[in-house]
């Protein structure tokens, strides 16, 4: 039996909205809608709390990002994952209940990180972005392997565990430890979460 360490949770944080960017990753039909290829079964609860930091990011001015999983038919990643998210399908679109609004940044990405190969650090630096609230799915892959690329950037971490998902719940624990723990990334709940 493995046990987890305590993963240190911050129960409110105030954001300065004009320094702050709400990521939403991978929130796209194959792994949030019941019928995608690589469903994940949490994925839909975590949609109020995502709409949640939405409605609040928009209403202060916060710059929103989308990132899609956004492969080729010949993808090298389908040897280790079923097809999914083929560019154009709709398993790559974003939810309906999570849609971009006009003036969203949509950043395609071709592996789990969404800093890889993307221009996502370019638009960051060009609005003033300091943090980055992460919210989404898979847990353990692409969302931390796009909270850790920040931190690596030194963006600060924001990881509200229930706007976001896992296939699991061990990996989801695995992702908040990695983020709180070697990102120094703050967890909290998307209640707790205000931009000034």
């Amino acid at each position: 039996m493995v046990e987890v360490p305590e993963i240190p949770k911050v129960e409110a944080l105030e954001l300065p909205a004009q320094e702050t960017a709400l990521i939403v990753v991978d929130m796209q039909n194959d792994f949030a809608h019941p019928q995608g290829a690589l469903f994940v079964p949490e994925a839909p609860k975590s949609v109020p709390a995502i709409r949640h930091l939405l409605e609040k990011a928009r209403a202060k001015g916060v710059r929103v990002v989308y990132t899609q999983d956004w492969h080729r038919e010949d993808d090298p990643e389908f040897r280790i994952w079923p097809r999914h998210a083929v560019a154009g399908t709709w398993g790559a679109e974003i939810l309906e209940d999570l849609r971009p609004a006009p003036g969203d940044l949509i950043i395609q990405k071709v592996r789990y990180d969404a800093f890889y190969g993307t221009p996502l650090d370019h638009y960051l630096h060009l609005w003033g972005v300091k943090r980055v609230v992460v919210t989404g799915t898979v847990a353990n892959i692409c969302v931390l392997h796009t909270a850790g690329s920040a931190a690596l950037r030194w963006y600060e971490v924001v990881l509200p565990e229930d706007a976001t998902s896992a296939l699991t719940p061990f990996d989801l624990q695995a992702a908040l430890r990695q983020v709180a723990f070697l990102y120094q990334g703050k967890v909290t709940r998307a209640e707790g979460v205000r931009f000034v």
